[in-house]
């Protein structure tokens, strides 16, 4: 589900996909242990989605 959330970046220096979210400290643990059941966060990477919805 992350590599198509707009919040997935490669990092160049680490070579490495992060998640670029600011997450406090509560939502951290909640991802992390798989309590929720989707990412409150997730933002399709998409652009024509709005498109594809008005037609």
């Amino acid at each position: 589900m992350c590599d198509s959330c707009a919040y997935y970046e490669y990092d160049e220096d680490d070579e490495a996909y992060y998640c670029s979210v600011d997450m406090d400290e509560d939502d951290y643990y909640r991802f992390i242990t798989g309590q929720q059941r989707s990412c409150p966060f997730y933002r399709n990477d998409d652009e024509y989605a709005v498109v594809r919805h008005q037609m």
